[in-house]
């Protein structure tokens, strides 16, 4: 845990709860409005990574207070502080994507044991996208197999072990955390797509799975399109404050998979596996920087008008027959 933030309009409760986490491994701080909170972390969004918020509040509520703060940055732990007299609605919060709740008055002990507990399991949360951790909830802890109809996106960086050659290992972590899988990661969830996994310096998303729409390669597409844009922004960045380059090839295909749970008995994952996701693969390999690449199938699926070009078929690994392949332009 890297700091606590204490958002209360009572002076007592924030001296209380000072006095009970002074000795705690975290810098706390005190802020004692909502307003004033959100501002504390607008100006410092990686120096806290929880927040407690008293629910009743002059102004602006706690639980508007917390929504605000995850809009700035969804890694926070954000905890509801509230009476018995609120606990209803307490646990109503939960259900909006805050993070747990606790009661006044607090015994000390208790409190430390359940911020720790609340805080954990929000990082165990981050291990799975935020849609299948819901799906599975909403499900009573199981999320049955099935086979659809699904666009996969593959987003790789052009020449990554060049780039990274003469950089410190902890240079590239924050890269690609920072620079390519945060921003590339918050374009899918905006596409209500499902980051399945990280492989290296590659994306892997889903549209359609666990969640689908009529719109799925319509959105794998606008998706796409976006992380492009995004690239060259970031690109420009990077040029002046970290000697980095940022370009990336991507390639989406569209077909049947089959998506569940796949692993051995002490770890599993929720993941999608079939011919559409092998040949999106390939289109990222072959995409050059900057380059989007479709399969026909996903061109077929589109409903709005995408400016394309279809270019030469080629041969693929895994595939015998010459492959359909169409540029997306932007």
């Amino acid at each position: 845990m890297k700091g606590l933030l204490i958002i209360d309009d009572d002076e007592g409760v924030r001296r209380s709860l000072l006095r009970a986490l002074k000795k705690e491994p975290y810098e706390t701080h005190v802020s004692a409005s909502g307003e004033e909170g959100i501002s504390f972390i607008q100006n410092s969004p990686q120096k806290i990574s929880t927040v407690i918020s008293d629910y009743k509040m002059p102004g602006l509520d706690g639980l508007s207070t917390l929504l605000s703060i995850g809009e700035i940055n969804p890694s926070i732990t954000r905890i509801i502080l509230t009476g018995y007299a609120t606990m209803e609605a307490a646990i109503s919060a939960t259900n909006q994507r805050i993070d747990g709740f606790l009661t006044k008055p607090f015994d000390n002990l208790e409190l430390k044991l359940k911020i720790h507990e609340i805080a954990v399991k929000k990082h165990l949360k981050q291990f799975v996208s935020e849609q299948i951790y819901h799906k599975i909830v909403s499900n009573s802890g199981f999320l049955s197999p099935s086979t659809s109809e699904v666009s996969v996106l593959f987003s790789d960086i052009r020449n990554f072990t060049e780039i990274v050659q003469n950089a410190s290992p902890i240079e590239i972590a924050d890269f690609l955390n920072d620079d390519y899988f945060t921003p590339m990661g918050e374009i899918a969830f905006e596409f209500n797509g499902t980051v399945d996994k990280h492989i290296g310096d590659a994306i892997m998303v889903l549209f359609g799975s666990p969640v689908s729409y009529a719109d799925d390669a319509d959105r794998a597409v606008m998706s796409a399109i976006r992380m492009q844009k995004e690239a060259e922004r970031i690109n420009g960045v990077l040029a002046k404050r970290k000697g980095f380059h940022l370009s990336i090839g991507i390639g989406i295909s569209t077909g049947k998979v089959f998506s569940g749970i796949l692993g051995s008995m002490r770890k599993k994952e929720y993941t999608s596996v079939g011919m559409p996701v092998n040949i999106a693969s390939r289109l990222q390999n072959i995409a050059e920087p900057g380059e989007i690449l479709i399969c026909e199938r996903t061109h077929e699926k589109l409903s709005q008008p995408f400016d394309t070009t279809k270019i030469d078929p080629v041969y693929v690994k895994g595939v015998s027959e010459p492959l359909s392949i169409i540029q997306v332009n932007y």
